[in-house]
């Protein structure tokens, strides 16, 4: 099977993308295992991985952007191709990103039916426990990520209040509240815990604040996410963190714009939900773009691609979670692969071409049909 790995190009201008499908020790695995592997020049460049280190390991570099989406049978991309792009890939292949199509448009999924393309969104690939074993890992290192970014924003110089999050001896540390207490919740509460800050976790699972306090050692506040909760706990908010999410579709507004209203001038919002729409009105507000912008006087960072501001990193972690299903795909084709591997087929939004997902249409096909299972 033929693996293409293009130079990543983000669909908006606030969000560059830094990441790569592939690092070279991804590509060496799927070499060995008798792929052929076509890389685009200066794909990896952005996360530290020379055109050399691909060549190295058995790559084909190639210098068109047009060649790489034309060659491959599967395309293996962090961000989701543009409408372009879809037009360069060859009828019936296969794309594996963060596609995110609840909110790419009709006009994209309509684009991908007409070019027989199946589409797996590395957002929904589902274990049977309901585990995204993806998304968990770009949603840890976001999580790890917010205390440098909420820092960076506090200070006088960003336009912050100008406090220190961890506090100093005789003057208290931030007040961070978080709200969504899964994976990104739960490694953003521990990473401001180890700052010293005064950390509280909104969800609407009794199950979730549980595990949120167990796993914490009672050193988070948590309360329900209820609309009097929301209005009281974001108030207060020097550092509120949206992440919510919601698996496949546009995230739900939690935050109104009244709330944000009621914040101290100065303070930050990271809606890390922003990639499917954003949790927080004033977000929404700002359009697709996103960024770093001031609404309401309140400091907001609404950026779709967090983990790429650490390429290298981020461009590992999803090497190793991807790997097992590309090299199930190189040794059974994807047909095979989809049928004997259900995450997989969880993860499906088309199939040659027809929809497949719930999350993108009402009246999806059936998948299981379509690979001849029923």
């Amino acid at each position: 099977m033929r693996f293409g790995v293009p130079k990543e190009c983000g669909l908006q201008p606030n969000c560059e993308e830094k990441r790569v499908g592939l690092s070279p020790a991804g590509v060496r695995e799927l070499v060995e295992a008798g792929a052929e592997v076509v890389v685009e020049t200066g794909a990896g460049a952005a996360a530290g991985f020379p055109d050399e280190t691909y060549r190295k390991v058995g790559a084909q570099v190639v210098y068109s952007h047009e060649e790489v989406f034309g060659r491959s049978e599967v395309l293996v991309k962090v961000g989701r191709p543009n409408l372009h792009d879809l037009d360069l890939m060859e009828p019936g292949s296969t794309v594996l990103a963060f596609l995110h199509l609840a909110v790419a448009g009709e006009a994209y999924l309509a684009k991908m039916r007409e070019r027989k393309i199946t589409a797996l969104g590395l957002e929904i690939i589902q274990d049977a426990d309901g585990t995204l074993p993806i998304l968990r890992i770009s949603s840890e290192i976001a999580g790890k990520m917010a205390p440098q970014i909420a820092g960076r924003l506090l200070e006088t110089g960003s336009g912050g209040i100008g406090i220190l999050l961890g506090g100093a001896p005789g003057i208290p540390p931030a007040d961070v509240v978080i709200i969504g207490g899964g994976t990104l919740g739960f490694h953003t509460a521990r990473a401001f815990l180890g700052l010293g800050c005064s950390v509280y976790v909104l969800d609407l699972s009794q199950k979730v604040l549980e595990m949120i306090d167990r796993r914490l050692g009672g050193r988070v506040v948590t309360a329900h996410a209820t609309k009097e909760n929301l209005e009281k706990f974001v108030a207060f908010a020097e550092v509120l963190v949206g992440a919510v999410l919601v698996p496949g579709e546009i995230a739900p507004i939690v935050v109104t714009r009244d709330m944000v209203q009621k914040m101290r001038p100065g303070s930050v919002i990271l809606d890390f939900s922003f990639d499917q729409g954003g949790c927080v009105e004033t977000t929404r507000l700002q359009g697709p773009t996103g960024g770093v912008f001031v609404r309401e006087g309140i400091l907001h960072f609404a950026v779709p691609n967090c983990p790429s501001y650490v390429a290298r990193t981020s461009s590992y972690a999803l090497t190793h979670a991807l790997l097992p299903f590309l090299l199930s795909m190189q040794d059974k084709g994807m047909r095979l692969a989809l049928s004997g591997w259900k995450d997989l087929q969880r993860g499906c939004y088309v199939f040659e071409g027809e929809v497949v997902s719930r999350y993108v249409s009402k009246n999806p096909a059936d998948l299981r049909k379509l690979l001849g299972e029923g």
